[in-house]
């Protein structure tokens, strides 16, 4: 059912201006750009900061500012829906207003001095002492997650916009994930760092890394340089191998320093895992990939997908059972990661024909 009165969070909305955006591109259904059309003027309408500039966090249901931090994460999404937008229409406002928080994203968030984007600041775009991303999350300087988002925001600001300035950002962040993200002895993504770069945490995010895997061959081929990350893309894939589960299923997470292991089943690990396993088949020509990712994709038809009231269920639990507790829809569940897998498998089946 719809809860009326919820607070409407800037990344779901975002999320949607880029799946209907993304879809209108792919697709060419009028019945798309209507939706993504909509979604862009009230993010223009209510999401924008006209004082501060930058875009909210989160909204009153009746579209009044909430929550008023500028989270980099967040940015970065506006980014990347406002980029697609463009893409597929042509409009000019999504392209300026797209400049101006990568912008505003460098003038603020970016480190000179040890290199990297800071995670969040006020709505004045002053210090905040709550760096967090979610209560989850460590309340470190840096994340891997936000760089992961602004690496693939920036790629698509890109391919639209092939700015000198943006280039340099975008190839450091690639070098930025190569040198200080991915773990030299194991391949996974560090998580959370400190100012200088140090790593605050243990966690292994298998979602995470093949998400990763295959975002940092997007980002590369962007630039003309997809070669040069490919060996990389194929360890982190191989590294987030190690969270496969006996039914072809891509476990959450694992943190042995703490006795961690979930072993549930999120519906958007296993988009990742699709797009990312078809990717290291691309790259490698090893069909053992396309089988791994023909399995979660069984995974996701028989146990994810919710057959009577239509999406996606939040999470399967590591006993078999459907987490009915989290939201169908909701500030992080999105059409975003299970409509992007859609529509890369369509792109890369129509690639390899």
């Amino acid at each position: 059912k719809t809860i009326t009165d919820a607070p409407k969070g800037g990344i779901l909305n975002a999320r949607i201006l880029w799946s209907f955006s993304a879809a209108y591109a792919r697709l060419g259904d009028q019945a798309y750009l209507e939706m993504a059309t909509r979604a862009r003027d009230y993010i223009f309408r209510h999401f924008f900061d006209d004082e501060y500039g930058g875009t909210y966090w989160s909204l009153s249901a009746d579209g009044e500012p909430l929550e008023t931090k500028k989270q980099i994460y967040s940015q970065a999404f506006f980014i990347y829906a406002l980029s697609w937008f463009h893409q597929a229409t042509g409009d000019r406002e999504s392209l300026d207003r797209a400049i101006e928080l990568y912008r505003l994203i460098e003038e603020h968030s970016y480190d000179t001095r040890h290199e990297g984007y800071y995670e969040a600041f006020t709505r004045e775009w002053g210090e905040i002492s709550d760096l967090r991303l979610s209560e989850k999350d460590a309340n470190e300087k840096k994340t891997m997650n936000t760089h992961l988002h602004v690496l693939e925001a920036y790629t698509a600001l890109y391919r639209v916009w092939p700015d000198p300035g943006l280039r340099k950002q975008l190839a450091g962040l690639v070098s930025t994930f190569i040198e200080r993200i991915v773990n030299p002895g194991t391949s996974h993504l560090n998580l959370f760092f400190d100012e200088e770069w140090n790593r605050r945490s243990a966690i292994v995010s298998y979602g995470h890394d093949i998400e990763a895997s295959w975002l940092l061959c997007e980002a590369a081929e962007a630039l003309g340089e997809a070669d040069t990350v490919a060996g990389v893309a194929l360890k982190i894939a191989s590294a987030a191998h190690e969270g496969l589960a006996e039914d072809g299923s891509l476990f959450y997470e694992k943190d042995d320093t703490a006795g961690h292991f979930d072993r549930d089943r999120h519906w958007w690990v296993q988009s990742e895992a699709v797009v990312g396993f078809l990717n290291a088949w691309q790259l490698s020509g090893d069909n053992s990939w396309l089988e791994l990712a023909a399995d979660v994709l069984d995974y996701i038809s028989t146990h994810l997908t919710d057959r009577e009231n239509g999406e996606w269920f939040w999470s399967i639990r590591d006993d078999g059972t459907v987490n009915r507790d989290d939201d169908k829809a909701g500030f992080w569940k999105c059409p975003y990661h299970n409509s992007r897998m859609c529509l890369e498998i369509m792109e890369r089946q129509a690639d390899q024909l």
